[in-house]
Parts: structure tokens; C-alpha cells; sequence
């Protein structure tokens, strides 16, 4: 971990995918969760289906700071997979950033 500021960037997604959708977004985030957590500024990359509602997933991400967020969003995998691929999929897609203590 190459944080010394002793804060963090978290970033909470949750999304719905299109009806008969779930099973695909599902395969396509562990593709890019795999791509993301290579990255320099990444500290985690975890994704999880409702237990009430399967249908719908939580991706918890972890960053160093703003900065790295941004260059994941810019990155070449994020394009490709998330931005290309599993966003056309969903029905409904809310993200949130939170900034905090380590």
C-alpha cells in the first residue's frame, strides 16, 4: 500500500442489470476486477450480489485517493470492459465516493 496520507478514496456502485442480464455483468466484472486491482493506485475491488435480491450488485472499491479513481476510470480495461460492455447492460447504475481514514 503506497498510501502515506493515512486516508482513502472509497467508491460504493451498485448496479441492476437488464432483465437476464445479471449472470453476463457478473462475468464481465471479474474481468475487470482482476484488470483493476493491478493498478497502481487500487487498494481493493470487490463485488457482491444482494442476498435479498440477486439481481442487483455492490462493487466496493478502494483507492489511495481521487486521483486513482480517475485513472481507473481512464484506464484502457475500464473502457474496454466497464465503460464498453457491462454499462449497456444495466437498467440502473448509481455510484458514490466516499473520502476517509484508513
Amino acid at each position: 500500500m503506497n498510501d502515506t496520507s493515512g486516508r482513502h478514496y472509497l467508491v460504493l456502485a451498485e448496479y441492476l442489470p437488464e432483465e437476464g442480464r445479471t449472470a453476463e455483468v457478473l462475468a464481465l466484472l471479474g474481468e475487470l476486477a482482476e484488470a483493476s486491482r493491478a493498478e497502481p493506485g487500487n487498494l481493493g475491488y470487490r463485488f457482491h450480489r444482494d442476498a435479498e435480491r440477486p439481481d442487483r450488485i455492490l462493487i466496493v472499491e478502494h483507492y489511495t485517493d481521487a486521483a486513482a479513481f480517475q485513472a481507473h476510470r481512464d484506464s484502457e480495461h475500464f473502457r474496454r470492459i466497464g465503460a464498453g460492455r457491462i454499462l449497456p447492460l444495466l437498467a440502473e447504475r448509481t455510484v458514490t465516493a466516499y473520502e476517509g481514514p484508513v
